[in-house]
């Protein structure tokens, strides 16, 4: 699975890697839901610290589609709530 991080770019995740990934995207997708700010952007700084630790970064002159985009930290509760409701409601790795 390719994984672009925006701001931070391609990594390129196992399927050994997604049993932690989806731990890390549970706890955005549990901050969304308690309507917490400050427990959001902490959930969201530790899914992208995850993906860049357990992920593969793509070389910047190898050019694939991505599977999920995952926002930069600067995203808002607010925003993120109303990316949600436009998705599945399943966080950004469903399973």
């Amino acid at each position: 699975m390719i994984v672009r991080v925006l701001g931070h770019g391609q990594f390129r995740l196992d399927d050994g890697d997604m049993a932690t990934v989806e731990a890390a995207d549970d706890a955005v997708e549990a901050a969304i839901a308690a309507g917490d700010e400050s427990a959001f952007q902490a959930a969201l700084g530790g899914l992208i610290d995850t993906i860049r630790r357990v992920g593969d970064a793509v070389p910047d002159d190898e050019f694939v589609g991505s599977d999920i985009i995952v926002p930069d930290r600067d995203i808002t509760l607010a925003e993120a709530q109303a990316l949600e409701s436009a998705a599945s409601g399943e966080g950004l790795f469903p399973g």
